[in-house]
């Protein structure tokens, strides 16, 4: 894995963008060494654009705050498409900064009225419970697979897609974002995958046009923004955001959440024993897991972080897992403690681009765990799990486990 030389601090630093980095375990180490020494640092890539790296908590909330100085319009990632994201930023909730981005969030969230969420809550349980009894029947599973299918289940039906086409939606999500890069050589079928979602979503838009429903869907449809409607093209740019982050959050918090509950069998002990613990167990999942590795800014007015003088036009990543092994906010940052209180995590970041779906996620992950431990009396590695290559999203790509039935008492 090639280093970079920083010359701003004179010597060798980790570039923290190269996606082998974390197809192994062991890179919790390098973000607390750089996190004391060089909390702030720049990367010179050569062919590839330079960018600062924030790695401690306290800077990485300061830079999610500021939307005035730290813009998201320059995209959210880094090395995305630049003519994909001009031609999204303003329309796409992710690269929109205020007050625009308000307007959008607010149509959107207007859809989660106490019905919609009664009924995504209710679909939750239900698909949770069918989930885990059809892993449990089948014994030996790949729990990646397992953890996949609540999250676009959820996601659909959010949006407004009837049941009957969940499983539709599942095959053509997994294909569009869920495979990793090894897997993403056939780039027409993941192409196809892409168009196919689109096309799904501009017919469904049309029909909500018509026919509104409690759905995102309808919402966007209908909302108003400064009291213009949204086009076509925002509205299926925004469905495209919101099935792209709803699932990769929560599938791969679900997969190595789990996977720490097995590394851990004091914690799964305490867990199965005292299910009050669910909500605090729900939050450590989220910060040990921090599925969302780093989010992107671009400095729109010179600033300075730990003294480090940021220009305009720099781009500025804050790693959010090294932001959440903080010694100075967690105890013991690399244990996984189901009892930990309080947990100021950055999983779902901070400030006017703190996640949508926070809530959503949240209760999908706490019923999972909640029928899981009810139902599951052992979990057993059955082959070594193998990681997502991948700087955008730290997860795992196959997580072989072997499920026990729990017996009633």
């Amino acid at each position: 894995m090639p280093d970079t030389t920083d010359t701003l601090l004179g010597s060798a630093t980790p570039d923290l963008s190269d996606p082998r980095r974390y197809t192994e375990d062991g890179i919790e180490e390098v973000w607390s060494s750089l996190r004391r020494t060089r909390p702030v640092f720049l990367t010179r890539r050569p062919g590839a654009a330079d960018f600062w790296s924030v790695l401690s908590h306290d800077l990485a909330t300061q830079v999610l705050k500021d939307s005035t100085t730290f813009s998201s319009t320059g995209g959210m990632r880094l090395d995305a498409d630049p003519v994909a994201n001009a031609a999204a930023a303003g329309k796409m909730l992710i690269v929109t900064d205020p007050p625009r981005h308000g307007g959008i969030r607010r149509v959107i969230n207007s859809a989660f009225t106490p019905r919609m969420v009664k009924r995504l809550t209710d679909n939750i349980r239900l698909t949770a419970v069918q989930v885990i009894e059809d892993a449990l029947d089948r014994g030996e599973v790949d729990f990646t697979q397992v953890a996949a299918r609540l999250p676009v289940s959820v996601i659909a039906d959010m949006l407004g897609v009837p049941r009957a086409d969940w499983d539709f939606m599942l095959k053509l999500t997994m294909i569009a974002f869920g495979a990793d890069e090894a897997d993403r050589t056939d780039r027409n079928t993941v192409a196809e995958a892409h168009t196919e979602l689109l096309v799904y979503y501009d017919n469904l838009l049309r029909l909500r046009r018509r026919d509104p429903q409690d759905d995102i869907v309808s919402a966007m449809a209908h909302g108003l923004v400064d009291g213009v409607p949204l086009t076509d093209e925002e509205i299926l740019l925004n469905c495209n955001g919101l099935i792209s982050g709803g699932n990769e959050t929560t599938r791969h918090a679900t997969t190595g959440g789990l996977l720490a509950l097995v590394r851990q069998p004091e914690q799964w002990d305490l867990l199965r024993a005292d299910p009050g613990l669910v909500p605090s167990a729900v939050q450590e999942i989220l910060r040990f897991t921090s599925p969302a590795l780093h989010v992107l800014r671009t400095a729109r007015q010179e600033a300075v972080l730990d003294g480090q003088v940021i220009r305009p036009g720099d781009q500025v990543a804050v790693w959010l897992p090294a932001a959440n092994r903080d010694e100075a906010v967690f105890a013991e940052p690399d244990r996984f403690d189901v009892t930990r209180t309080p947990n100021r995590h950055l999983a779902f970041a901070q400030g006017t681009h703190f996640c949508l779906g926070s809530a959503l996620a949240t209760s999908e992950l706490s019923i999972f765990f909640e029928e899981f431990t009810a139902r599951v009396a052992t979990a057993t590695p059955h082959g070594a799990p193998r990681r997502l290559e991948s700087n955008l999203v730290w997860g795992f790509t196959s997580v072989p486990l072997t499920l026990t039935r729990r017996t009633a008492p």
